[in-house]
């Protein structure tokens, strides 16, 4: 068993490459390390702002676009959700997108851990606004949505610092360095 990644890109402004999505890959394994999580699934969607826009407005009550979402599978504390996954279908791949991983095979092996959502309109201009690649910007904000999917929040300034320090040590030892 390991952690997955199953990927859908909605938006054409930004391409999307095989060695972004490696990357990806590898800050999963890292930050699931890191965080003594060894399996499960995460559906991530890349999008522009717009798409984006309309996801925070729908879900979160907020008129605007932002740089990530995370949509944990079930809250922490919660008990797991009583899904028998012999009734699921398998899925050739994620909404119909071609670029997905495998098919829905690891759904009867791994847990869903939920799905993290990055504007990559967002994270463009807020790579050329902090000065570091877009790359790094793309794995910060993914780190981040993962550690929301795990339960972590950044409600005080004690939970933030803690977050930010988490982010950065997975970044560190990827080599995604400001």
């Amino acid at each position: 068993m390991a952690l997955h990644l199953y990927w859908n890109n909605e938006q054409e402004r930004i391409p999307v490459t095989d060695e972004m999505i490696d990357q990806l890959r590898s800050l999963l394994a890292l930050a699931g390390k890191q965080e003594g999580v060894e399996d499960g699934e995460v559906a991530l969607t890349l999008t522009d702002d717009e798409g984006i826009h309309r996801l925070n407005k729908e879900y979160r009550g907020i008129d605007r676009p932002t740089d990530v979402l995370s949509f944990p599978q079930h809250e922490p504390g919660e008990d797991e959700p009583d899904i028998n996954y012999d009734d699921l279908e398998e899925v050739e791949d994620l909404d119909g997108a071609e670029e997905g991983e495998d098919s829905g095979e690891a759904f009867e092996d791994e847990e869903p851990l939920g799905d993290i959502v990055i504007s990559l309109e967002r994270a463009q201009a807020q790579s050329e606004e902090y000065g570091h690649s877009l790359e790094r910007e793309i794995g910060f904000l993914f780190v981040h949505g993962f550690l929301h999917l795990i339960g972590y929040d950044h409600e005080t300034e004690e939970d933030e610092r803690e977050m930010i320090a988490k982010q950065e040590a997975v970044l560190q030892e990827a080599g995604l360095t400001r």
